[in-house]
């Protein structure tokens, strides 16, 4: 064995310590070093059915409040010559009602004291509603047994015919019809509340609440109140769409607002007598009410799976 093959060869590399380039591989080189970045967590959002109701709550609202502003016609102006027209006729989108006066406009005016109707009762009930829950939840038993027994008392009776009851006995016009929608929607919106505050009454963060000597009033407000308002406002979206109905349903009797002032229910009763010799006329107003209905439904739905609010069966 030569000196050589001992020693080693003097041409070989000497072992050098590794560099930051040898180490950090470059961008993009496929390496397995290469941290690979964590998909984010998918956020929630309304799905497509949901956005279009959404969008066609709005429009409904818009025609409401942009009223004289986007009606083409007078909504009361008539024109016995041109009554009865076909859609698409005279300038008349929609054509015209049993006196000539212009579907479309009356539609759109309409909006008003249809979803004024459709919102307030449900604002009012969902208000008086939440905090009966939240006493009957919350207080004692003795309490809540009086609370809850009492308003059992209301589903004795259908609501259509409680509400119509109630706008009898107060007389017709748009603040008794709000009236007797709103008593008839507090009792479905408070058992909603006194069971969401029930579920809530066992949770670890209520008894640690307590131990601190927190008030009624700071626990209601600051604990209970804020975990159960989505559920809540869940339900009472979705019943926006049902009180648009019974408050049309109070126009079609006369109960509502009085004539000759356009609203929906009241078109429908006014348009009945020509469903045989003016079917799109006469179902106009009709289509209109199950649209916004439906709308407001599938919008409470999708607020639901946004807000995460687990059904029960309620």
């Amino acid at each position: 064995m030569t000196a050589t093959q001992l020693v080693g060869d003097d041409t070989a590399p000497t072992p050098t310590e590794p560099t930051a380039a040898d180490v950090i591989p470059a961008p993009g080189d496929g390496s397995p070093s290469e941290a690979t970045p964590k998909p984010a967590l998918k956020r929630r959002r309304l799905g497509w059915p949901a956005r279009i109701a959404g969008g066609v709550c709005v429009t409904f609202l818009l025609a409401a409040l942009l009223a004289p502003l986007i009606a083409p016609y007078d909504p009361l102006a008539d024109d016995r010559s041109n009554r009865l027209q076909p859609f698409f006729s005279g300038g008349h989108l929609l054509g015209t009602d049993g006196q000539g006066r212009d579907v479309l406009s009356r539609v759109i005016w309409g909006a008003r004291p249809s979803i004024l109707t459709g919102l307030i009762p449900v604002f009012v009930a969902g208000i008086i509603g939440t905090l009966l829950g939240l006493v009957a939840g919350l207080g004692s038993h003795r309490l809540n047994t009086v609370i809850m027994r009492t308003l059992d008392v209301f589903y004795a009776f259908p609501a259509v015919l409680l509400a119509i009851a109630i706008a009898a006995a107060l007389g017709s016009g748009t603040s008794n019809a709000i009236i007797a929608l709103s008593v008839i929607l507090i009792p479905p919106i408070a058992r909603l509340a006194e069971s969401e505050v029930a579920r809530i009454r066992s949770a670890a963060f209520m008894e640690a609440a307590r131990v601190s000597g927190a008030g009624w009033w700071s626990i209601a407000l600051r604990h209970v109140l804020p975990n159960a308002a989505p559920a809540i406002v869940v339900y009472c979206t979705a019943l926006v769409g049902l009180s648009i109905v019974y408050a049309a349903g109070l126009g079609f009797l006369g109960l509502g607002v009085a004539p000759p002032t356009a609203e929906w229910g009241l078109m429908v009763n006014d348009l009945r007598q020509f469903t045989f010799s003016s079917p799109g006329i006469s179902l106009v107003p009709a289509v209109v009410i199950l649209i916004a209905s439906v709308a407001f439904n599938v919008f409470g739905d999708g607020l639901r799976d946004l807000l995460d609010v687990k059904g029960d069966g309620r």
